[in-house]
């Protein structure tokens, strides 16, 4: 799913990467389009939610259906329990999960999701040292998580500041769109598209999303 279809949630709470403003004048400096696109967007930054467990539990929730359907479900599903803690979750009956709009394949995924967070199989108070492929490593290893949902955790929820997440179609489509005239663009296209990025690649593919929908998004 593209990032561009998705909304912002109303709980997000609104963390400036320290990196920010560094970024956006290295990427101004090295990159033509950069340089036009990020005067579009003023103020606008990438935010987080702050809470690793709920924006990975939320991906699991919102996976192949519509951003409407993930946040009816979610509503649901979260009211089960005070607080949505991996404890709290492995606590649940699976018939109340399912009532509340999640496949049995969901009601799977978060509560694999819940034991690896409960029995220390990902290494949160770690993942600050820890460089961008060893935390993807452990959250493929997650039933339900994928790598795109890695990297959007890495973007999202860690703000790294060089996550290239080359599966997402948002990107693929922006790069096409901005550097290309609208031409398919190749896996290899968007790597040499990105070179000039770097460092900062997490922040050009938030000004690619950007250039296609406005509206910020978050997990």
């Amino acid at each position: 799913m593209s990032v561009a279809s998705k909304e912002v949630p109303k709980d997000v709470v609104p963390v400036t990467p320290e990196y920010w403003a560094l970024a956006c004048a290295h990427l101004a400096k090295k990159d033509r389009v950069m340089k036009k696109l990020i005067p579009q967007f003023g103020n606008a930054i990438l935010e987080t939610r702050g809470d690793a467990f709920v924006t990975l539990a939320r991906s699991i929730v919102g996976q192949q259906i519509s951003v409407k359907a993930a946040q009816s479900v979610w509503d649901k599903f979260s009211l089960l329990t005070k607080k949505l803690t991996p404890a709290a979750v492995l606590k649940l009956k699976v018939d109340d999960m399912r009532a509340a709009g999640l496949s049995v394949r969901k009601v799977e995924y978060l509560v694999d999701l819940a034991l690896h967070f409960s029995n220390g199989a990902v290494h949160v108070k770690d993942w600050q040292a820890m460089d961008d492929e060893a935390i993807i490593d452990e959250l493929v290893a997650i039933r339900g998580i994928g790598r795109w949902t890695a990297e959007m955790f890495l973007i999202f929820h860690l703000m790294r500041p060089n996550v290239l997440p080359l599966d997402d179609v948002g990107l693929i489509n922006g790069i096409s769109s901005n550097y290309f005239s609208g031409e398919p663009v190749s896996r290899s296209d968007a790597r040499e598209v990105a070179q000039a990025w770097s460092p900062y690649c997490t922040v050009a593919t938030w000004y690619i999303w950007r250039s296609l929908d406005p509206v910020p998004v978050a997990y």
